[in-house]
């Protein structure tokens, strides 16, 4: 792998470049995202010299370039946002990642007589030269006149605006006044125009795909309750603003329980156990103290609530006490003994499998003999608790009843892609099949087998994919099969893609929508981030061994690929990258490296490997921060799509991700906005999100972490890796981020030795769950059933 200096030394050695393309050694125009990127102009930082060396090593002589330039060097190496429990470090939101295509910026005005020459559309008689110029010279001399005109009259606010800004700016004070919108600005900024020699033949109009709406939020608790909360709110110095979310998490009666109970706060999200305590003494007077009954019920429900955000269906109850002694409980047993025969969580016993026993305690014979089987107490929420059990009678239920009908037809010599996978598929009621990105082929394949044998069949992925549902749509009823009167799918076999992001409870009201005898495949890559929500189903799956597996045999290919692939087992090696597909670009600190992101995204990956802005994904650790998400959105935007962002920030072609419901990041680009919201094309389906959450749900896209890019790839992906970032790099962060990328990866590197050490030793942050138990308990007693 090469670095700035390598690339500056085989200069004399880089081939001439393509007509229309700058020599190597001339640097791009300075772009005008340098300032939000705290560059003050003139020579980029990067391309002074000393930079760090790339941590991998340097690595074989890659084609060269100027250091402003840096996609001609060769590298390895990343990181990004935190693993624990499928969060994103920084911010609560997990929004999504955007891929739509990037729409180029409106042109600022028609240059002479090319606006009248490209709009001249229904076969009328083209103008002359001379007659064009003309035009445009008066067309000029008017445009002057108006701009004088209007310096010399008085403006109000937003009165210089036109075009689309003034046309956004009446569809906002239309909102704020509660009023029809006069107009909504178009559907997509116009790509600049050009002067045609001859006009095209008028078309009919295409019919516009038909908004869909957004799913109404939850009801708005009723004010009379928002205002009885907000007097004990009141009366305990807490914000007023806490009143509408009180409300609507507490019920009817949510005043009287506040009231009564004061830690009861901590049910609305974001609220700390040092803030309840604070609302409950001004509330309760000095008996509000650490000991009280109900602060320790509140705090188990709470800490089960914190550990479900990190992936975590149940605790130990061992950890759980700790945590309540932790924050001042007395008596943290009694007080956990108190919740579990109150009924406010559910407690359960699990078999210690025998060898995790042994490793645990010293070995004593005489207390084997005595002693029965190990187990472990745990303590989880009723919520989450059904849904694993749920799932777990699902699985069971699917295998039971698989009656293998049409088997022989399926060829057991079956060669090419997916044949190992076809034969397990044809007998089993339930497979699991693992692999890397290549080895999305085989169960592509395993569905193409299917429909030839007259199988229904349905693929279904966590992100849009070709000939794939997505999960969420299928299970709401806009994508894929119907369901039957018992409803469950009509179908005889279920591919699921992308497993390893089924939270439980998505898993459970999946595999409870398979019908009886029904075949299902969970296919994916183990070694990807986990799911957003709680659980670790394909994990426990697979840790469970009941079902058959099929492991791929088809490596990534590519210098990507391998280097993905020794990052898979812990090993950041060194790869020979002739085609510049890797590419490392050091940095000194968070300013120059938002300069650099831009740079490669505007200039460097379009010129040297063509592949336009909209084919290239940015993905960094966390929202916050001086290189997060939301500093090298500002960046990317002030580049690719400038404008006044007078809808909630956005304007029209701006690329955005959509949160429909936590872990879901759709890519989506904004197409305009009225009275009813905004309005989004997200691959092809126009979405109207609704001005109140337009906030809340939808964010920009050209940066997203790689939970939000897990199950989406692009054909370039530029991983920023600023300094602040070594707390979230683990070995599946780095995994998942570097896999995004298809023909492209560029490692804007800040991390020094934390990355090599990171995919070396920082493993995925276990989660507590019960279903892999579950599941070798249902499958014992399956066996020990008489035939």
């Amino acid at each position: 792998m090469s670095t700035d200096r390598d690339t500056e030394a085989a200069a004399a050695e880089t081939p001439t470049p393509p007509a229309g393309q700058e020599p190597p050694g001339t640097p791009p125009p300075a772009a005008p995202a340098e300032a939000a990127a705290g560059e003050g102009g003139g020579r980029p930082p990067a391309e002074e010299d000393g930079a760090a060396e790339d941590p991998a090593g340097p690595g074989p002589g890659a084609a060269g370039g100027s250091a402003a330039e840096p996609v001609a060097q060769a590298g390895g190496g990343a990181g990004e946002d935190s693993a624990g429990g499928g969060r994103e470090s920084g911010d609560p939101q997990a929004a999504a990642d955007g891929d739509a295509p990037e729409a180029e910026a409106p042109a600022a005005s028609a240059p002479d007589g090319a606006a009248a020459g490209a709009a001249g559309g229904d076969g009328a008689a083209q103008p002359s030269e001379a007659e064009a110029e003309l035009a445009a010279q008066r067309y000029e001399r008017e445009r002057i006149a108006r701009r004088k005109a209007e310096r010399q009259a008085p403006v109000e606010a937003g009165g210089k605006l036109s075009g689309r800004a003034a046309d956004l700016l009446a569809a906002v004070r239309a909102v704020e006044s509660g009023k029809p919108a006069p107009a909504y600005f178009d559907d997509a900024p116009a790509v600049p125009r050009r002067t045609a020699p001859q006009a095209p033949a008028a078309r009919a109009p295409e019919p516009a795909p038909r908004p869909r709406p957004e799913a109404a939020a939850p009801a708005a608790p009723p004010a009379e309750r928002v205002e009885a909360v907000r007097a004990v709110l009141a009366r305990g110095g807490a914000p007023a603003e806490l009143a509408a979310p009180a409300a609507a998490a507490l019920g009817e009666d949510a005043a009287e329980q506040l009231a009564e109970d004061p830690w009861r706060l901590l049910a609305v999200a974001g609220v700390r156990p040092s803030q309840a305590d604070g609302f409950a003494r001004a509330l309760l007077g000095p008996g509000a103290g650490p000991a009280d009954e109900r602060r320790a019920a509140a705090l188990v429900g709470w800490l089960l609530e914190q550990a479900a955000l990190k992936g975590h269906t149940a605790l130990e109850a061992a950890a759980l006490e700790a945590a309540l002694a932790g924050y001042g409980v007395p008596a943290p047993a009694e007080a956990l003994g108190q919740a579990i025969a109150e009924g406010l969580v559910l407690v359960f016993h699990e078999p210690v499998a025998e060898s995790a026993a042994r490793a645990a305690q010293p070995a004593d014979p005489e207390a084997d003999a005595d002693a029965g089987q190990p187990v472990r107490v745990l303590v989880g929420l009723e919520g989450h608790a059904l849904a694993e059990e749920s799932l777990a009678d699902g699985l069971a239920r699917l295998t039971g009843t698989f009656t293998g009908e049409g088997a022989a037809a399926w060829d057991p010599s079956a060669a090419g892609a997916g044949a190992e996978l076809v034969r397990a598929a044809a007998a089993h009621g339930l497979v699991v099949h693992t692999g890397g990105e290549a080895a999305r082929a085989e169960p592509l394949a395993l569905a193409a087998a299917a429909r030839e044998h007259g199988l229904r069949t349905c693929l279904a992925a966590h992100a849009p994919a070709p000939g794939a549902v997505t999960v969420a749509g299928l299970l709401a009823g806009a994508e894929g099969p119907e369901r039957d009167a018992d409803g469950r799918f009509a179908l005889d076999l279920l591919v699921v893609l992308d497993a390893p992001q089924l939270d439980v409870e998505t898993a459970a009201a999946l595999v409870e929508s398979v019908p009886d005898g029904a075949r299902l495949v969970l296919s994916g890559d183990p070694a990807v981030l986990g799911s957003a929500g709680p659980g670790r189903v394909f994990a426990d799956v697979l840790a469970a061994r009941v079902y058959p597996q099929v492991a791929s045999r088809v490596p990534d290919p590519g210098p990507i690929g391998e280097l993905v692939s020794g990052i898979g087992i812990g090993e950041l090696n060194q790869v020979d990258a002739p085609g510049r597909e890797v590419v490392i670009v050091p940095v000194r600190d968070a300013g120059e490296a938002v300069h650099r992101t831009v740079q490669l995204v505007a200039e460097s990956v379009p010129r040297a490997f063509g592949i336009g802005a909209d084919g290239v994904q940015v993905i960094t650790p966390g929202h916050g921060g001086s290189a997060g998400t939301r500093a090298l959105n500002a960046a990317l935007k002030e580049r690719l799509n400038p404008g006044p962002g007078r809808f909630g920030g956005f304007d029209p072609g701006d690329r955005v991700v959509h949160v429909p419901s936590p872990g879901r990041a759709v890519p989506a680009r904004v197409v305009s906005a009225d009275a009813a919201g905004l309005h989004l094309d997200a691959a092809g389906a126009r979405v109207v999100v609704p001005k109140e959450l337009v906030e809340s749900r939808v964010r920009h896209g050209w940066a997203v972490t790689a939970h939000q890019a897990v199950g989406a790839r692009w054909p370039a992906v530029v991983v920023v890796l600023p300094g602040d970032a070594v707390p979230a790099l683990s070995r599946d962060w780095v995994y998942t981020a570097f896999g995004r990328a298809e023909r492209h990866l560029s490692v804007v590197h800040g991390v020094d030795q934390a990355l090599p050490r990171a995919v070396a030793e920082v493993l995925p942050k276990p989660r507590t769950t019960r279903l892999a138990g579950l599941l070798r308990g249902l499958a014992a007693a399956a066996q020990e059933q008489p035939q």
